[in-house]
């Protein structure tokens, strides 16, 4: 409306000839502009190979970029394991001040004031053989007092001690930090293989939405030619029925069969976008890729395969490679450290303890007359004696026990561990039967294949004769000899035997990729019972 204002505003102010053409050049300009704004841009085309999509999918797929954090996490995992074997160190530093009341002549005094400091440090490591720990330990302090019975005032003593304790039954071959540390491992190599899973699974994903895509954009073009037919059907029935040799009704026949050819035309194009934004969605890292907004145009056309399958070697290869066959027996290899950790529970628990202590004590010492007699010298000394001491080994000492400790009557780690074994057996008997089911799924794969090899030539055989019916009707009605209803009839028929066509040659592809990744992976992951396992 502001358009036609201003030109109504131009045509009002301008009178003379020169204005007049400078007014119709701006209004051409105004138009054109106005065009362009209110025309919508055309979609920017991609013109895809089917690998190039494969290539997008395997680098952009978030499902794939979500996946492929797993094994990070599991890295961590693992690290968080390992640290159970790693030193631990502590140390303590402190002070201590205290004033006992006197209770016998051999406190050293109607009031003793002690003052004590301590600084201690230690380190604490599990090992990773026979289950064993070691513990080693310095302690240091400082003692003042005022009792007259301390022959050093003050006094240093430094010990340090070796713990090595070693499990010679329960705890043995097994124990809770090995046992999570095996299955963290095993958790990895389940977090690749459910990423192997889900690359194939996308890449077959890739390749069957590719192919729906050439399908459909292959259905609209026969249905684009079967619009021209039944358009060239409507202008040769009017040039008949101008020429007398033919009722008018017929040409309201042939429009009706134009409208409902363009209808089926509307759908194909619906089912193409439909299907291009599935592939997309394989494809895209967001809606904000530029493929997204983009028209994916397929390059690669379906190629007819009609070599024979191995099923024999392919159930052979299924076994061998496919991930939930693979995933199952790293769970099962779970299952076994998990059943030997509850039978390690049900153990006795006989230990070995041995320590070696060093001692030493410095610091300034009076010699005194008797118990409590007066000084009579005075030996310096400090904190370098005791360590002097405690190097030399000039007391040492050394100590080797055993402990045993076993429950009377049945333990609750025995009923776990007999629980676990039924549990091992029932997950055996769930690996043989995901056995037969592969074995089941890729046989029919197979079969699959044949089938739609033999598809294709009926499909085939029975377009040919469609198109030569179509042919026959036509040169018969150009005679007199047909009736547009007949025509009409046989390039429906041809219409439909082309579409059957496209579609077995799309379930013969698609069979090919099922074949393939029925070798490879599952759609599902692949699943059996976990043993649940005790540890110390």
């Amino acid at each position: 409306m502001k358009l036609v204002m201003f030109v109504l505003v131009l045509v009002g102010a301008v009178g003379t000839s020169g204005a007049q053409e400078l007014l119709e050049a701006r209004i051409t300009k105004l138009v054109e502009q106005a065009a362009s704004e209110q025309t919508p841009p055309a979609a920017r085309t991609v013109r895809l190979t089917l690998d190039e999509a494969v290539s997008r999918a395997l680098e952009n797929n978030l499902d794939i970029a979500v996946q492929q954090l797993n094994p990070q996490i599991a890295d961590l995992d693992i690290a968080s394991a390992q640290a159970a074997f790693s030193p631990t160190f502590d140390s303590t530093i402190g002070t201590t001040s205290r004033v006992q009341p006197s209770t016998t002549q051999l406190d050293g005094g109607q009031r003793v004031v002690s003052d004590t400091a301590t600084y201690n440090a230690g380190l604490t490591k599990a090992l990773k053989w026979g289950g064993a720990s070691i513990d080693a330990a310095w302690s240091n302090n400082r003692n003042a007092t005022t009792s007259i019975f301390s022959s050093f005032n003050p006094s240093y003593r430094s010990n340090f001690d070796v713990i090595y304790t070693q499990p010679l039954l329960r705890g043995f071959k097994i124990d809770s930090n090995r046992q999570r540390l095996q299955v963290t491992r095993l958790s990895r190599e389940l977090s690749d293989i459910d990423l192997r899973r889900l690359i194939t699974n996308t890449e077959a994903a890739v390749r069957s939405a590719y192919w729906d895509l050439v399908i459909a954009s292959e259905a609209i073009n026969v249905q684009e030619q079967f619009v021209e037919l039944a358009e060239d059907l409507i202008t040769d029935n009017q040039a008949r029925v101008e020429l007398g040799t033919l009722a008018p009704i017929d040409i309201i026949q042939s429009q009706a069969e134009a409208a409902q050819r363009r209808q089926v035309l509307t759908e194909a194009l619906q089912v193409r976008r439909t299907v291009e934004l599935i592939l997309k969605r394989l494809m895209v890292s967001g809606t904000d890729d530029a493929l997204w907004e983009a028209e994916v145009v397929p390059v690669d056309r379906p190629r007819f395969d009609a070599s024979p399958v191995n099923i024999e070697e392919a159930i052979r290869t299924a076994l061998a490679q496919r991930t939930d066959i693979a995933r199952s027996r790293r769970q099962l290899d779970i299952n076994d450290i998990n059943l030997r950790a509850a039978r390690d529970t049900t153990l006795p628990a006989l230990d070995v303890r041995a320590s070696y202590t060093l001692q030493g004590l410095g610091g300034t010492q009076f010699v005194r007359s008797g118990l409590g007699g007066d000084v009579g010298s005075v030996l310096p000394g400090g904190y370098v004696d005791s360590l002097n001491q405690l190097i030399g080994n000039d007391f040492p000492a050394w100590n080797v026990s055993m402990t045993l400790s076993y429950p009377l009557g049945q333990s609750a780690a025995e009923t776990s561990y007999a629980r676990a074994q039924i549990q091992a057996k029932q997950t055996q008997a769930q690996i043989e039967q995901m056995e037969l089911q592969i074995a089941t799924e890729v046989t029919n794969a197979g079969l699959q294949i044949q089938s739609s090899l033999r598809r294709i030539e009926a499909a085939t055989a029975a377009r040919e004769l469609a198109r030569q019916q179509l042919d026959a009707e036509q040169s018969k009605f150009e005679v007199g000899a047909s009736t547009n209803f007949f025509v009409v009839q046989a390039q429906r028929d041809l219409a439909d035997a082309q579409r059957a066509e496209l579609q077995t040659i799309l379930d013969h592809q698609k069979s090919r990729i099922e074949f393939d990744r029925a070798q490879q992976t599952s759609l599902t992951q692949g699943s059996i019972i976990i043993v649940s396992g005790g540890g110390n």
